[in-house]
């Protein structure tokens, strides 16, 4: 099952996320298929960045989105 999920990158206590889409099954921050974002909650400015288009092609295939990328979706 493919899931849109966040992927913490970043130094320690300034974390940065990708936006991914990835297999279930495999690591939080384990191979992905493809990257559509980033969150960076540290950075006042352009903080998040979304591919929607990306998002809806893979919705389409079946993705399911996490609680925090819908959050995010909403807030952008």
């Amino acid at each position: 099952m493919l899931k849109i999920r966040l992927s913490r990158q970043g130094v320690k206590k300034k974390p940065c996320y990708k936006i991914i889409v990835a297999n279930s099954k495999k690591a939080r921050d384990g191979r992905f298929i493809e990257k559509i974002g980033f969150y960076q909650p540290f950075n006042i400015q352009n903080n998040i960045s979304i591919n929607t288009k990306r998002i809806q092609y893979w919705i389409s295939h079946g993705a399911i989105l996490s609680k925090k990328v819908k959050f995010l979706l909403k807030l952008k």
